[in-house]
């Protein structure tokens, strides 16, 4: 409390700026100064919550919103360094230094989440990576094609889109409007045809009398 009130004290007196906020966009940032600060500031943040997360006393609940923070704070980070790029600045994806990356490791099947430090060691994630181990890149294959065979086993009509017009009903009272649209349409244009026709048999037989009546007088 002290160093906050202290804090807003020297804000009013004007001897330090009041800090701002990461926007929450990359795309918010303007300038290639503004899109680097950001992303140093994203990296300091991975590394405190890094070195947090192997802190034996913390719970398991802790534990896991760090290492979920941490994994929302990387996707941060390439959208940062994919702004810097935009902005006319270096590609830090191929560059910069991946000692943060490498200290998370990925389950097999899970592509894209990391865990961090004791998260390693939580109930149900310890036993994937020791299966992952044991079975080697063989049984890491085996479970993706598993996987793919599950999947498309539950895989049914529904999950096709064939059964979309049950939801509500909607989408069938559409399509009954637009038959009986196209059928009114098909049908005036039949009349139309009919009418047409009828007109010329009615002036070509007109037409015949009258050469008759001239032969005839």
């Amino acid at each position: 409390m002290l160093f906050r009130f202290r804090e807003a004290q020297s804000i009013e007196l004007g001897l330090s700026k009041p800090k701002q906020r990461r926007p929450h966009l990359a795309s918010q940032a303007n300038t290639l100064d503004e899109a680097e600060r950001w992303r140093r500031d994203v990296i300091s943040e991975i590394s405190r919550n890094v070195s947090k997360i192997h802190d034996a006393s913390l719970p398991e609940t802790h534990i896991r919103d760090l290492n979920d923070s941490i994994n929302k704070l990387l996707r941060a980070k390439n959208h940062w360094e994919d702004r810097v790029l935009e902005l006319g600045g270096p590609d830090y994806k191929k560059i910069g230094p991946k000692m943060i990356d490498h200290q998370g490791k990925e389950v097999p099947g899970n592509r894209g989440y990391k865990y961090f430090g004791r998260a390693k060691e939580l109930p149900g994630v310890r036993e994937l990576f020791d299966s992952s181990h044991q079975g080697g890149r063989g049984n890491a294959a085996s479970m993706k094609r598993n996987n793919r065979a599950e999947l498309i086993k539950h895989a049914d009509a529904v999950y096709f889109g064939f059964c979309d017009e049950n939801d509500d009903g909607e989408l069938l009272e559409y399509e009954r409007k637009v038959t009986e649209q196209r059928i009114q349409k098909l049908r005036s244009a039949h009349d139309a045809t009919l009418d047409s026709d009828g007109n010329e048999s009615s002036s070509s037989s007109s037409s015949t009398n009258d050469d008759d009546s001239e032969n005839e007088s």
